[in-house]
């Protein structure tokens, strides 16, 4: 019996997917808004300078064209390994990182004035050392997108990567505060010349074993036991998992004293936990049990202490942030106070890059870098900074919306919500609305291990968004090696392969 003749294939099936009308990689496009972000970023730079010189220097340029040639050089990385990559991603990351590199540059200016020295070098100072983190971090994100051809092949080592993101997370926990503790709250591991900050790369991790573990679990963790007031809740055997990460982000509540680490990572599970199951209780119970749990160590700070006497003192003082006896003591509310006055000089419209005092506010390169930057550009230029963030965390739950498979769903939406709930942990300290937390604001603050991880987290959503927006093959993207299809197997495939 002789197997049926198969046509020969045609030039549309081996592979040349990409030349296929309607399925458009956006590169173009991705190139023009990231020129756009670059000439932002050296406008920016150059108002510093002729604010604080009242000239321009002759080197003004160099910083933003460094950074032009580093974006660009990832941006030739996405070009051919994820064509279809999200075209929006990068280009606003870029803008945000540029913004921060300058920004802090503004800061080894203003301190090159105040010691009556020259302007300082573009490689020195917290600028420098933020533009060479920012080199490094293009660097891994290359190199991911490089290795990481398919985002399903992570499964692959998802236990592996969870069991060590638990280790990284509680690393600074059991390290003595001479190793581990910066402005009351324990999540560094510093070493000679370096401080490194693990739970950034923790993050990471969690999500993927988050992601592999709920994917496998949904079912389960769907079942309805009781409906009441209209939401169904689950059975009581299936909040083992929940009640665990529960208890062990009060566990980083107490021993790394830092509220915005904890929610992070609870808020992590419960959404991620949401998104796969559909069941709105699960974000009900995620809140009662955070805040309660927030709760009933703010009054055992009050009455027993110990452990929980930090965590007491850091509620006081976003409590209380005016008092005098707060504000004057060691630890207190000194420098929450600074960074609100900051923000209500700045105003509206703010007092233009290079015109304001950021240095006023302790640790303005870190965790106060809104504050700092708000006196500056002022409320609509903090604004525009927001969208920025939140155009990022769209585009990612879009990315999570139109990726088909289940893993990269969660990973996705994951990803996306991480940076949306860092960003607003940090603003929310800042402006009183929650407790000050230990957090760095993701590519503003100064800062090689917050750089380097939300870099990585661009360079997976970019991944995940190839196969999102690219070809229905196995990775996302055209499939150039695998086995062809015929031309009739691939003109029925098209429904499914070429999107709007």
């Amino acid at each position: 019996m002789t197997a049926p003749a198969v046509p020969a294939p045609s030039p549309a099936s081996t592979g040349e997917l990409s030349r296929i009308p309607g399925l458009r990689t956006r590169r173009n496009a991705e190139l023009g808004l990231l020129a756009f972000a670059m000439v932002l970023v050296a406008a920016f730079g150059a108002t510093v300078e002729a604010n604080k010189y009242d000239e321009l220097q002759p080197n003004f340029w160099v910083p933003a064209a460094l950074l032009s040639i580093l974006f660009l050089g990832l941006h030739i990385v996405v070009r051919y390994v994820a064509p279809y990559a999200d075209p929006v991603l990068l280009p606003t990351v870029a803008l945000i990182n540029g913004i921060g590199v300058a920004f802090l540059r503004r800061i080894d200016i203003a301190n090159a004035l105040n010691e009556k020295q020259g302007p300082p070098g573009i490689f020195s100072g917290i600028g420098g050392r933020q533009l060479a983190w920012t080199l490094i971090s293009l660097i891994l994100a290359s190199v991911l997108l490089l290795l990481i051809r398919d985002h399903k092949n992570i499964s692959k080592y998802a236990y592996t990567l969870g069991l060590t993101g638990i280790v990284l997370m509680m690393i600074p926990a059991v390290l003595p505060a001479s190793l581990s503790e910066v402005n009351g709250a324990k999540l560094w591991i510093k070493l000679p010349g370096v401080s490194i900050q693990p739970g950034e790369f923790a993050k990471l991790m969690l999500v993927t074993f988050f992601a592999y573990y709920l994917v496998r679990k949904r079912e389960v963790l769907s079942l309805a036991s009781k409906r009441f007031l209209g939401i169904d809740f689950p059975r009581g055997r299936d909040l083992g998992p929940v009640v665990t990460v529960w208890l062990f982000s009060l566990l980083v509540l107490v021993f790394e004293k830092d509220l915005g680490t904890a929610l992070l990572y609870f808020g992590l599970f419960i959404v991620t936990l949401y998104v796969a199951t559909e069941r709105s209780s699960w974000l009900i119970i995620g809140l009662l049990l955070f805040f309660g749990g927030v709760y009933i160590a703010y009054l055992l700070g009050a009455s027993v202490g110990g452990p929980f006497a930090n965590f007491y003192d850091r509620a006081d003082v976003w409590l209380n942030p005016f008092d005098p006896e707060q504000y004057n003591r060691l630890g207190g509310s000194y420098q929450l106070v600074q960074g609100l006055l900051g923000l209500g000089t700045g105003g509206l419209f703010g007092a233009g890059p290079g015109a304001g005092s950021p240095l006023s506010v302790p640790e303005v390169q870190n965790d106060f870098i809104f504050a700092g930057l708000g006196e500056e550009i002022g409320l609509f230029g903090l604004s525009a900074l927001l969208v920025c963030y939140m155009l990022i965390a769209m585009r990612g739950l879009r990315t999570a919306l139109g990726v088909r498979d289940s893993f990269g769903k969660l990973v996705a939406g994951g990803l996306s919500f991480t940076l949306g709930l860092q960003v607003f942990v940090i603003l929310g300290g800042i402006t009183g609305l929650i407790p000050l937390t230990g957090q760095t604001t993701p590519f503003l603050s100064a800062g090689g291990s917050s750089l380097m991880a939300n870099w990585l987290l661009i360079a997976m959503l970019l991944r995940i968004s190839n196969a999102a927006r690219g070809p229905a093959t196995g990775a996302g993207g055209p499939d150039r090696s695998g086995p062809k299809k015929a031309p009739t197997q691939l003109h029925g495939a098209m429904t499914e392969v070429i999107k709007p």
